[in-house]
């Protein structure tokens, strides 16, 4: 067998936290330097501002015409621009306007997984910074060009992108921060967009779960007390709309899973709290806020699962959707 490699030689390897491969072999910093330099504003060839980038089946013909690529300093002040706002949080974003406007469309772009997986990692702000690199802004040594890292395959890489992003009428068409002045979100999936090859090949899925109730039990457990990042998802109904159950969940739809937790209620009570990425909907079954008996609020805020209109859904994990 051979000897171990030295920590420092791991820490240091191509794919590592601390040097991670340079996707496309597209070298950030000196792309930065050479456009500041020049005072030009970047435009990146391999993911270029066109249909392509969207991709096939996400958009209508009509719609795809309107698309314009503008890049935030077009449409706002520079000196009001932000990349990140008072930090990162789940709550800062939304989806698309036309999925507002028209919520059924929701299921067309199919981006619920990643708002989950986004809205998950805000609470790890050690892994958030590795994400988005610092010192990055729309000010000092602006040059159109921003860099993200996604750990993929099992290393991490770096991912270049310009900030020229998809509009209709001017409004970003995917996701967008609630505060129209910060644009990480939509700067971060479309990194991730490029990674994936466009905008319609972040389409979502699900995976059979295979393990038993205990089993899965004893592993979102463990994972919760050690901060884990974790998400789920519900089946999809007899038809392609996101319908909304009697008991408040959406059929077909992604969710964060921000806490796992225990309480005793006559018996131990094993609960799960998930946030909806639309921002909306509550859990009106059993343990459901508005339960007047609430003996077990004060347990749950003890175990740190506070439950309250930032998050409104808790299940008690007794049985799977089928």
């Amino acid at each position: 067998m051979p000897p171990p490699v030295p920590a420092v030689r791991r820490m240091s390897a191509v794919g590592s936290r601390l040097n991670p491969e340079k996707f496309l072999g597209q070298d950030f910093q000196q792309l930065h330097k050479d456009f500041c330099s020049n005072r030009a504003r970047y435009l990146d060839s391999t993911f270029p501002p066109n249909e392509s980038s969207i991709g096939p089946g996400l958009l209508s013909p009509e719609d795809m015409k309107k698309v314009e690529w503008i890049r935030p300093t077009v449409q706002n002040d520079e000196r009001t621009l932000n990349l990140i706002v008072d930090g990162e949080s789940r709550f800062d974003f939304a989806q698309g306007d036309l999925v507002v406007l028209w919520w059924w469309m929701f299921l067309v772009f199919r981006n619920c997984w990643f708002l989950c997986a986004i809205g998950a990692i805000t609470s790890q702000s050690e892994i958030m910074d590795q994400i988005i690199p610092a010192g990055q802004s729309f000010t000092k040594d602006y040059a159109g060009i921003f860099h993200f890292r996604f750990w993929r395959f099992g290393k991490w890489i770096d991912v270049v992108i310009d900030d020229k992003l998809p509009t209709i009428d001017g409004d970003l068409i995917f996701v967008h921060c609630k505060t129209r002045n910060e644009f990480w979100p939509a700067l971060l999936e479309k990194a991730y967009a490029k990674v994936c090859g466009s905008y319609a090949d972040m389409g979502g899925g699900f995976v059979s779960e295979a393990l038993e109730l205990p089993e899965m039990w004893r592993l979102m457990y463990g994972a919760s007390q050690y901060s884990s990042i974790m998400g789920c998802g519900t089946p999809q109904g007899e038809t392609s709309a996101n319908t909304v159950l009697p008991n408040g969940i959406v059929e077909g739809h992604a969710y964060t899973v921000t806490k796992v937790t225990k309480v005793i209620r006559g018996q131990k009570v094993r609960l799960v709290r998930v946030l909806n990425p639309w921002g909306r909907g509550e859990w009106v079954g059993d343990w459901k806020l508005s339960n007047a008996n609430r003996g077990w609020v004060t347990q749950l805020t003890t175990a740190g699962c506070a439950v309250n209109s930032c998050y409104p859904l808790l299940i008690a994990l007794v049985t799977r959707a089928k």
